[in-house]
C-alpha cells in the first residue's frame, strides 16, 4: 500500500510561542529548525513510507525537507495545522497514496522503528490515533484511505478525531508511541524531552546539541 507521512511545518519565526517563559527568542525559532532537521531524518529512514511530504512557508524548512528527498507543499495562508494536513493530504494522494501518516515536527525524538510498526500494525483501521502524552491530544494520525476523515488538530483532538472516525464508520485505533508522544508546546513539554533525551543518548542530535548550549531564560523578578 503506498503510503505518505505528511509534515506541516509553521515558519520558524512563528513557531513555539507558548515556550517564552522558557526559551526566547532567536533560540525558539533554532529550536523549531533543529526539532524539523531531526523529524525528517528519521522519517527518511522509516521501513515502508513511500513518500515524504512537508507543508510549509518556512524557507529553511524547505530546503531541509528537499534535502531530505521530500516533496514540499507551499502553505501561504499558514491557516492552520489543520488545514496544512488538509493541503498535503491532497498533494499525497495526487502523488498515489493509500494511506498517510501526518506527523508533527516538534517530536524530535521520534523512533524510526515505532514509526515502521505503527503502519505495520492494526491492521484494517481506518483511523490510528497517537495521542499526546497527555492523553488529549493527537501527535500522529494514520488515515486509510487518506480522506477517512478531515484532520482536526488543536485542543482536544484525540477525541475529535476519534469521534470523527467512528461517524465515517471507520475502525479506530488508539497506538502507543512513546518517541512520537513528546511534542514539545509548553516549558512542561520541553523537560520532559530533555529527559527523554538524557534516556536515549543517539536520539535527537540536533535538538539535543541546541538543547545543551541554551541557557535556560531567566525568571522574572
Amino acid at each position: 500500500m503506498r503510503t505518505a507521512a505528511i509534515l506541516p511545518v509553521k515558519s520558524f519565526g512563528r513557531a513555539k510561542q507558548r515556550l517564552d517563559a522558557a526559551v526566547g527568542q532567536p533560540d525558539r525559532a533554532e529550536l523549531a529548525a533543529g526539532m524539523v532537521g531531526d523529524v525528517l531524518a528519521a522519517l527518511s529512514a522509516v521501513a515502508g513510507l513511500d513518500d515524504l511530504i512537508v507543508v510549509t512557508a518556512e524557507p529553511r524548512a524547505a530546503d531541509a525537507a528537499r534535502a531530505e528527498g521530500a516533496h514540499v507543499v507551499d502553505d501561504p495562508a499558514e491557516t492552520g495545522q489543520s488545514d496544512a494536513a488538509a493541503r498535503g493530504i491532497a498533494a499525497a494522494v495526487a502523488r498515489g497514496a493509500e494511506r498517510v501518516l501526518l506527523v508533527p515536527g516538534d517530536c524530535p525524538a521520534l523512533d524510526p522503528a515505532e514509526v515502521a510498526a505503527l503502519l505495520d500494525g492494526f491492521r484494517g483501521a481506518g483511523v490510528v490515533i497517537v495521542p499526546d502524552r497527555h492523553g488529549t491530544g493527537t501527535n500522529a494520525l494514520r488515515l486509510t484511505p487518506p480522506d477517512a476523515i478531515a484532520p482536526a488538530f488543536g485542543s482536544g483532538s484525540f477525541a475529535r478525531h476519534a469521534a470523527l472516525g467512528a461517524a465515517a464508520g471507520a475502525t479506530v485505533r488508539v497506538a502507543p508511541a512513546p518517541s512520537l508522544e513528546l511534542d514539545v508546546d509548553t516549558p512542561g513539554d520541553l523537560a520532559a524531552l530533555r529527559a527523554a533525551l538524557a534516556r536515549h543518548p543517539g536520539a535527537a542530535p540536533r535538538t539535543r546539541a541546541l538543547l545543551e548550549r541554551m541557557a535556560p531564560r531567566p525568571a522574572a523578578a
